[in-house]
């Protein structure tokens, strides 16, 4: 059986069942909403919107 963390999305206030083997800096999607979140921290379990890469097209 695999132990799960409990968490809310900022976004869409959606419950989270998330693995207890994540890391700090990792990305995880939001199963409700689709939002990308990132794990802020650990202790306590502190998600946030995942910044949005920006394209350099070559600059």
């Amino acid at each position: 059986m695999t132990t799960l963390l409990t968490a809310l999305c900022p976004e869409c206030a959606g419950a989270l069942d998330l693995p207890t083997d994540l890391l700090e800096g990792e990305i995880v999607p939001c199963a409700d909403c689709g939002a990308d979140l990132e794990v802020l921290t650990l202790r306590p379990l502190e998600l946030a919107l995942a910044p949005e890469i920006e394209e350099d097209w070559g600059e």
